[in-house]
């Protein structure tokens, strides 16, 4: 299947990145900028809000809980009220849950939710309250970030893992829902030098771990192509097409 992404130049384009001021969030959001786009980012911490406040007037903030329904509505009409408009979603945020993590019999139902309000249910909620302004101008473009923990069994990541799996499988279930001009795909990044990825394998080796950045750049080179022909691309998938 091919999905259309009029998204060939960024220049104007806005974008929304949820956790857009750590890790790929971050750095995805400094090269959208870079190529002359809008970018507002949203985090529940402040604190990292604050910190990159004043790097560039083509970037807003919302101080907002993705896991949290009624912060949806919030973050959407900001966003809008701010660009005047949302081209691009990229429901980046994640939660891995309580850490160390351990096996599916030892965490708790409270702790598994949590990681599925956040990974999951957020982007749905977040998808759902963006998709009629992309519906009404007939144009848009909706990334959800995945994990190879999607597709293969982890021993202790279960709750994340069965987040990212779904999220997969929503993608492709709005795909095949949506109208053709607005396009939804699942990119796994590979393997990241994130705090994320240390709180989970804390003694993992930084020499086999992608810098943000480059992922980053690489990734705006394929969210760049003018068509997607699936709807969820492995780490070694989305960048061979860029080869």
């Amino acid at each position: 299947m091919s999905t259309n992404n009029t998204n060939h130049t960024w220049e104007g384009k806005r974008i929304l990145i949820t956790g857009g001021t750590r890790g790929l969030g971050l750095h995805l959001t400094q090269e959208f900028v870079d190529h002359g786009a809008i970018v507002t980012i949203v985090s529940r911490t402040k604190e990292d809000l604050i910190k990159i406040a004043d790097t560039s007037d083509q970037i807003y903030m919302i101080e907002a809980d993705l896991s949290a329904k009624e912060d949806i509505h919030k973050i959407v009409g900001q966003a809008i009220g701010m660009m005047e408009g949302i081209d691009v979603l990229i429901n980046n945020a994640s939660s891995l849950g309580p850490v160390p993590l351990v096996g599916l019999s030892d965490l708790t139902c409270e702790d598994f939710e949590e990681v599925l309000q956040t990974n999951l249910l957020g982007p749905f909620r977040l998808t759902k309250a963006v998709l009629p302004y992309m519906k009404f101008h007939h144009s848009g473009l909706i990334v959800n970030i995945s994990s190879d923990a999607a597709v293969s069994a982890y021993p202790t990541w279960g709750a994340y893992s069965v987040s990212k799996s779904g999220l997969d499988h929503l993608t492709s279930i709005w795909q095949v829902e949506s109208e053709p001009n607005i396009s939804f795909v699942s990119i796994d990044p590979g393997d990241m030098q994130t705090k994320m990825h240390f709180d989970a394998i804390p003694d993992a080796d930084p020499a086999d771990l992608s810098l943000p950045v480059d992922v980053a750049k690489a990734m705006l080179s394929f969210l760049s192509v003018p068509t997607y022909d699936q709807t969820r691309y492995s780490a070694e998938e989305w960048r061979a097409v860029i080869q």
